[in-house]
């Protein structure tokens, strides 16, 4: 698997629709969860406030691909929109988005793509306001020792794949979310060191493609 393709399982390839997760239009009425309980509501909507009020943060991530393969980086987030994942040498590939689009740079295989962030699953976590129960259906909220997790999928492409968001109780952090895809395959951020930050430069959320050389002056 090319190491764009890390990528494309963890957000593009999942076929979720991140403009559906991410829907807080008022004029839309919420896809009905009546199989929730009050204190699962309660946690959906404790999550939803923690990601919304998350503003600048920075720590580590592991990848983990459907073969079992793991990639380690920096990540970077200011919200809303904005996300640096910055893998590891010797792997060469760069993540931002920039509040728009999500570009992909690998230096090692001189590509670059470029990606509407709606079109991703990062639209969820990175949106300006966050709602976990419009225009999806969660599907499950356990809870663990520490902590809870959330699963769900668009209400209107049941089949076409799933994103669960795991979170620690004390303090109330991301720990990890999983994208599963159409055939099953599963892609999965853990995150660690993860902290609130401030000052992070703007550069950390600008990524131009290295191919087009600037005009050069006469």
């Amino acid at each position: 698997m090319p190491k764009i393709r890390l990528f494309l399982s963890l957000g593009l390839a999942a076929l979720i629709s991140s403009q559906a997760l991410a829907q807080v239009s008022a004029k839309r009425p919420a896809i009905a969860n009546q199989s929730l309980s009050a204190q699962d509501r309660a946690l959906v909507d404790r999550a939803g406030a923690y990601l919304e009020a998350l503003g600048q943060a920075k720590g580590r991530f592991v990848q983990t691909d459907p073969r079992g393969s793991q990639t380690r980086g920096d990540l970077y987030l200011q919200r809303p929109g904005k996300m640096r994942f910055e893998y590891d040498p010797p792997q060469g590939l760069l993540v931002v988005s920039d509040g728009y689009n999500v570009s992909v740079a690998d230096s090692r295989l001189k590509t670059f793509e470029k990606y509407p962030l709606g079109a991703t699953p990062l639209a969820l976590l990175l949106a300006r306001h966050v709602s976990l129960d419009r225009g999806v259906v969660i599907d499950q909220v356990s809870r663990g020792a520490d902590g809870f997790s959330i699963t769900a999928h668009d209400g209107r492409k049941q089949a076409e794949g799933r994103i669960r968001l795991v979170f620690s109780n004390a303090p109330l952090t991301l720990r990890s979310w999983t994208v599963t895809d159409a055939q099953g395959q599963s892609t999965r951020i853990d995150i660690t060191e993860f902290k609130t930050a401030s000052g992070l430069s703007a550069s950390l959320f600008q990524l131009k493609d290295p191919r087009i050389l600037p005009p050069t002056r006469r």
